[in-house]
């Protein structure tokens, strides 16, 4: 769908705003995908970009996202599209960022993936977390740092959006008080790995093909957390071609068992689909409290 002529006026607004001298937008379209912003490709006389924008209070957003892709971005293991600015501009929050222009796959793509996100993942720093707070999706996620992994987990991850869930009424009482008995059990369930870069809401609608055939990854929620936790994550709506978790293994092997653990670490996007979406994603929640 192409846009009209007040939409032009804003994107030439955020692009003087951001470049500091005026650009032409020549034309702009509609993108689908997502469901909490509107985004839109915008061709302009200094090229292409990708803009997405909501209403004002949302800058906060924006700015969480920009500084996650910009560390993702610095690990310089895959490719993550480059944050041109972000703001507000009248009454309205926006982000500008590359465009990604896709093309066909490369014949290795599935395995570069793999091996890319090893190398992703093998950036590390003492504490589970991350110096800011952010977003998964449109739920706060809090990042605070953290010396043990299991500690983060539990308190940062899966208690938070337990007690939304609960507090929503979207977790009878009687399930959510199985939670605890859970915590108690993770110690001698999950290895204790040391903090790894994660894009943190890695799923297919978060991936892309990039112009020389290659990964591109969006829409971050940006922590070094559990490595496995984010494969565990690949695997919730449909999973990855098997080359992607062989190459993976190859260049970076996880411990022996990770493929039981997996429901375990998904408890956290179940919970985070389950307050965003309601209780569709709530017998997968079930089901792991009584499997573990």
């Amino acid at each position: 769908m192409w846009l009209g002529e007040e939409q032009f006026e804003f994107f030439e607004g955020i692009l003087f705003q951001t470049l500091g001298s005026p650009i032409e937008v020549l034309e702009a379209r509609f993108l689908s995908g997502g469901d909490i912003n509107t985004a839109a490709q915008v061709f302009s006389s200094e090229g292409l970009f990708f803009v997405k924008w909501n209403s004002a209070d949302r800058e906060g957003m924006f700015g969480s996202e920009a500084r996650g892709l910009d560390l993702l971005r610095s690990a310089e293991a895959i490719h993550i599209p480059e944050v041109i600015g972000y703001g507000h501009y009248q009454d309205k929050a926006y982000l500008i960022l590359e465009y990604i222009d896709p093309v066909a796959a490369r014949t290795d793509y599935w395995e570069s993936f793999g091996q890319s996100l090893a190398l992703l993942h093998s950036h590390t720093q003492p504490k589970f977390g991350l110096s800011f707070d952010n977003y998964i999706g449109s739920l706060p996620q809090s990042n605070t740092p953290t010396d043990n992994g299991i500690a983060f987990f539990i308190e940062q991850r899966l208690h938070p959006q337990a007690g939304m869930a609960f507090y929503k009424g979207l977790i009878p009482k009687e399930l959510f008080d199985k939670f605890p008995q859970l915590y108690q059990r993770l110690p001698d369930l999950l290895p204790n790995e040391r903090p790894a870069l994660l894009h943190g809401d890695l799923w297919s609608g978060n991936v892309m093909v990039n112009e020389q055939g290659n990964v591109a990854l969006i829409d971050p929620a940006v922590y070094y957390g559990f490595r496995e936790a984010e494969l565990a994550f690949t695997t919730l709506f449909g999973g990855f071609d098997d080359r992607f978790y062989d190459a993976y293994d190859e260049t970076f092997p996880l411990e022996d068992g990770f493929k039981e653990r997996i429901p375990i670490y998904n408890l956290y996007p179940l919970l985070v689909h389950l307050n965003l979406f309601g209780t569709g994603y709530l017998s997968g929640i079930e089901r792991v409290l009584d499997r573990f």
